[in-house]
């Protein structure tokens, strides 16, 4: 993991991890000012929390205003100083001012955003260290330390991957009824698809993840990524009977089945859809696995706070209990 001071991606991942905040605010415990249900803290309270010049302060918010202003950052006029004031003269060691018209106030949130810019303050650099720690025992409790099946904990997962078997199957039916090729073929253009969508074959994503000969690969894909790979089998599946007919019932070769693929991947239809599944599963691997997709690094974005819910907060689950939830709905279907 890269410096936090030095890595604004690194910053807002942790900074949108809603659980890791409401545990970081638990174990700080600061008094400040509240208003709309929020905590917030004066410059001058932050510069004295951090021991330093309020000066520095105000640099590093010259310097990195967007970024703080997307974590809370506020800036008080009108009613809502005037109510700010009020609270605040309920608060006896807290003195805003009468004859301040404009206050820039830090929810605690915009204050670990600071801890995170702040590079000359002891007080900063113990506040990064304990953060980094609420982060990994959040994500150890959550989901016991392993996170290589960290994506079926997401409530799409098990729909995904229901639907994808058929979908599978067709395509290898495709393959041992349309291809003239060995028994390899089924290796080799499944690898021609997880290239086509994320850049690399089965083996390489094993080794990023650090999977063992035994894992399957599908077993650890985001539902995103398992909807497009089902979509390029099914419709690569037709590609090839299609063919198949054309010839007269004649196997088609690897070389027209890999100008087949060549084509059907290039169609603009794929592109915002691939660009999508590669910022998902490069961004949630860099955050969640600590794994790091080089070949898709240009596509690592922040993690939302959503995304954090869908995995590991209260939406999230492991597949066993989703599965006995589900149960009767799995009932159903086989009634049918």
């Amino acid at each position: 993991m890269a410096e936090l001071s030095d890595s604004k991606l690194e910053r807002q991942n942790i900074l949108n991890n809603r659980l890791a905040m409401k545990e970081a605010e638990k174990q700080f415990n600061l008094s400040g000012i509240e208003m709309d249900g929020i905590i917030y803290y004066t410059r001058q309270q932050v510069s004295s929390f951090f021991d330093v010049d309020i000066r520095t302060i105000e640099r590093v918010t010259e310097d990195n205003r967007q970024e703080l202003e997307g974590n809370d950052l506020k800036m008080l006029s009108g009613k809502k100083l005037q109510e700010f004031k009020k609270n605040a003269a309920e608060v006896t060691d807290i003195d805003v001012g009468h004859k301040v018209v404009n206050l820039s106030v830090s929810s605690f949130r915009t204050l670990l955003n600071y801890a995170m810019l702040l590079q000359n303050s002891d007080q900063a650099k113990a506040v990064r260290n304990t953060i980094l720690d609420i982060v990994i025992d959040v994500m150890n409790k959550q989901v016991g330390g392993n996170t290589k099946y960290i994506n079926q904990r997401d409530e799409d997962y098990i729909k995904s991957a229901f639907i994808n078997e058929n979908y599978r199957k067709q395509y290898t039916d495709a393959l041992n009824n349309y291809l003239e090729m060995g028994p390899v073929k089924y290796a080799v253009y499944t690898d021609k698809i997880y290239q086509s969508i994320f850049k690399e074959r089965a083996k390489e994503y094993k080794k990023i993840l650090k999977l063992s000969n035994n894992d399957r690969v599908r077993e650890t894909m985001y539902s995103e990524i398992i909807d497009l790979v089902s979509s390029y089998e099914s419709g690569l599946a037709d590609c090839m009977k299609r063919k198949y007919l054309e010839k007269g019932n004649q196997k088609i070769t690897p070389q027209e089945l890999n100008e087949i693929i060549k084509e059907f991947s290039s169609m603009p239809l794929w592109k915002p859809l691939i660009a999508k599944a590669r910022m998902k599963m490069a961004s949630r691997d860099f955050v969640f696995r600590n794994a790091m997709h080089e070949s898709l690094e240009d596509y690592i974005v922040p993690i939302d706070e959503g995304e954090y819910e869908r995995f590991i907060g209260e939406k999230s689950m492991e597949l066993n209990e989703r599965l006995d939830k589900m149960q009767d709905v799995f009932k159903r279907l086989k009634d049918r």
